[in-house]
């Protein structure tokens, strides 16, 4: 019975160790295929790579060609020097002639014409004279003639309406134009006013003369209501 045992003992060692044998060879195989397919590849994708850097394409080069630009224009001919010898003949002039002078009649030139006197010279107008223009009545006189616009006084406008104007000879005002103004109607209402004022003119060298004037024209709400 020991016997047996230790047969089927050894008969198991002897089948392990081909069994064993065996399995190392087939992969070995295994590798050995693998190793060989990976070479193959690596070389036909070599191959392929190598025809393709083969293909060379050659380009046709353009042969320049030289233009023939036509030859300058050439320069005009310089002038040439006539000699002082050469003098070209006219028509003879008697400068021995005589000059019959009591012959000849004196034409009397009519004179120029005096230039047109200019009528329409502008009078000088003065800043400053030696006597300033008064208002007659003082500035009531002028005030008087104020209607304070509506439209201003819905707006609440109020404040001073400067005017510019030139007192004549005869102390009235001419060309009044608004310096300053506050709007709402105020700046028509104090030109209406200025121009129905009066003055006495202004004096330079005891002459009357025209004269250029300022005056603030004043516009106050609470005036406008109690009025």
């Amino acid at each position: 019975m020991k016997l047996l045992k230790h047969r089927n003992k050894v008969d198991l060692e002897k089948g392990y160790t081909i069994r064993l044998e065996l399995g190392l060879i087939v992969s070995l195989l295994i590798l050995i295929g693998m190793f060989n397919m990976r070479f193959e590849s690596e070389t036909n994708d070599l191959a392929f790579k190598t025809n393709e850097q083969e293909t060379v394409k050659m380009e046709e080069v353009e042969q320049t060609k030289q233009v023939e630009r036509p030859p300058p224009p050439p320069r005009p001919p310089s002038p040439v020097e006539v000699p002082n010898d050469e003098i070209i003949e006219d028509e003879i002039i008697d400068l021995d002639a005589e000059l019959d002078m009591d012959n000849m009649e004196m034409m009397d030139m009519p004179a120029p014409p005096p230039p047109p006197e200019d009528d329409s010279e502008e009078e000088e107008v003065f800043v400053v004279v030696e006597t300033m223009p008064e208002l007659k009545g003082g500035i009531s006189s002028v005030m008087k003639h104020i209607t304070y616009p509506e439209i201003a006084q819905k707006a609440g406008i109020e404040g001073r309406v400067y005017v510019q104007f030139i007192i004549d000879e005869n102390g009235n005002v001419t060309n009044p134009v608004v310096l300053k103004g506050i709007g709402g109607g105020c700046d028509e209402e104090a030109i209406r006013a200025v121009k129905k004022a009066t003055f006495t003119p202004g004096l330079q060298r005891g002459k009357p003369v025209k004269v250029k004037y300022s005056m603030p024209i004043v516009f106050r709400l609470n005036e406008a209501k109690n009025s």
